[in-house]
């Protein structure tokens, strides 16, 4: 599957009509959500069909789409099962809430009652039933057949995630790397190369404070602090895409150099526990490290390299050339040894991270030798 994600340019009518929309699916979405706390026993196809009960009571969800009604049906069932899976894993968890107009920001459009037409490589037309056609900004052509868009609107701009089931298409590289990731540095790897960290949010973090002060400052309810509202999300906006952005310039030349791909498989929420200086586990959560490794992990599979995690212990504390463990504090950044090994310690663990990797695919060659040794000698 993949996901783009175009740039819609509505009309004012047409806004309108998706304003329409949402509202319909949000309060489509309440009411069965009520109707849902109501029941003594959980019905699907009951409570779908009670879609229908009030069509016949409100006759303007009639000027909405049908498909997108009923997919409020299945919305609200997959958060009742994310609920239910956080609730197995120990996490205490709550019910579901009624849907405010800030709170529902989406509608989607499944299997049909749309239909794309790419004119060239940058402007097109989205057709959306009910709505008409809307003009969009295809930056590139979609692969595969549509299954979904999802509609949204975030900073007062427009935006459609069209769904396909195309496939990605990378190619992968020769080489083999050993990734250790940081916060001052971003990525380290055996060869001794370096890149750090961006940390968009710190350094836009003076900007976002006075963007804090002046939304705070505004009469709640007021035109002034809507305008407040919107300039904080437009920064906390271009960080992100930013950060996006790095991430995935970052990722795709991993997987363009390399054909075997080793990390750390990083306990990010342990990691960023409340131990830490607020500043530290800030720092950890702008780095995104659970987004990139999901990244490089996605394109390697496309690409049909190799991507491998492998245990974090001791890492930075092992010696690359001798295998010797010693307690070294965070401050120290060179790795000193009694071999005579004097390296960078971000270097030191990603080329131990790299023959952890290395041991893990002989092991996998091994035992696929045996197997194959053990039919032919059945045989």
């Amino acid at each position: 599957m993949i996901t783009y994600k175009f740039r819609l340019y509505p009309t004012k009518a047409q806004e309108q009509q998706l304003f329409k929309t949402f509202n319909s699916c949000r309060f489509t979405y309440n009411q069965l959500l009520e109707k849902l706390n109501k029941s003594k026993k959980i019905n699907k196809s009951g409570i779908q069909h009670h879609i229908i009960k009030l069509k016949k009571d409100n006759p303007e969800l009639d000027t909405v789409y049908s498909k997108t009604l009923q997919y409020e049906c299945y919305r609200l069932f997959s958060n009742l099962k994310s609920l239910s899976q956080l609730k197995k894993k120990g996490h205490k968890v709550g019910k579901l809430r009624f849907k405010g107009r800030d709170w529902f920001k989406t509608i989607n459009y499944n299997q049909s009652g749309f239909k794309l037409n790419q004119l060239g490589t940058r402007y097109g037309k989205l057709h959306l039933s009910k709505i008409g056609d809307i003009d969009i900004r295809c930056h590139r052509i979609t692969s595969g057949k549509i299954k979904q868009i999802t509609i949204k609107k975030a900073n007062n701009k427009w935006f459609a995630h069209i769904v396909t089931d195309g496939q990605y298409t990378k190619q992968k590289g020769t080489g083999q790397v050993g990734i250790d990731l940081g916060i001052i540095n971003f990525l380290s790897d055996d060869k001794g190369n370096h890149i750090k960290s961006p940390l968009f949010l710190n350094k836009g973090l003076a900007k976002i404070k006075k963007a804090h002060v002046r939304l705070s400052r505004k009469k709640l309810g007021s035109q002034n602090r809507l305008r407040a509202k919107q300039d904080l999300s437009k920064l906390y906006e271009r960080i992100n895409n930013q950060r996006t952005d790095f991430l995935h310039k970052l990722s795709t030349k991993l997987v363009l150099e390399n054909q075997l791909i080793c990390m750390e498989k990083l306990a990010i929420n342990k990691m960023a526990s409340k131990k830490r200086k607020f500043g530290n586990r800030r720092n950890l959560y702008d780095c995104s490290w659970g987004k990139f490794i999901s990244m490089v992990k996605l394109k390697a599979e496309s690409a049909g390299a190799q991507f491998i995690e492998v245990n974090p212990m001791n890492t930075s504390k092992t010696c690359s050339n001798c295998g010797t463990i010693q307690s070294i504090p965070l401050s120290q950044r060179t790795y000193s040894c009694d071999c005579g090994l004097e390296l960078d310690r971000d270097t030191n663990a990603a080329r131990n991270i790299l023959a952890q990797g290395l041991s893990f695919v002989e092991s996998e060659l091994l035992s696929s030798s045996m197997k194959q040794e053990a039919l032919t000698l059945t045989q």
